[in-house]
């Protein structure tokens, strides 16, 4: 597949993507949310408020505002340390998994189309 080439097609990528996502009925997440839910997936374990607001040099109250929304979605969920009480988890879940993959599957669709059009065009 070939790479995108500049970032007006970056941009067009990303914009096709949201309104593939807007359009579903999937939940709209803000980009803070998305950031969380990316992080714990694709970010080895343990995840905590403080480790996810470190990362992503935002504060802890914004981690929490986001944990809260993608936890009453059931993309994520809070488990208490056995160790230290004080300490919470951030763990994936099932669901939050495959709204991500259906996420990456609109990714690779829509790149692909902008990979194809150039092919396309030579043929015309």
């Amino acid at each position: 597949m070939e790479l995108i080439q500049n970032q007006v097609e970056a941009l067009n990528l990303w914009r096709r993507v949201t309104v593939s996502t807007v359009r579903s009925d999937a939940p709209d997440l803000t980009a803070r949310q998305l950031a969380v839910l990316m992080t714990v997936r694709l970010q080895p374990a343990p995840h905590t408020v403080r480790g996810l607001a470190s990362g992503l040099n935002v504060g802890k109250p914004a981690i929490t505002r986001a944990l809260d929304t993608l936890s009453r979605l059931g993309f994520v969920q809070r488990r208490r340390d056995p160790k230290d009480g004080r300490n919470v988890f951030v763990e994936r879940t099932d669901k939050g998994d495959a709204f991500l993959d259906q996420l990456g599957a609109t990714i690779i669709s829509d790149e692909a189309q902008v990979a194809a059009r150039p092919a396309l065009q030579a043929v015309s």
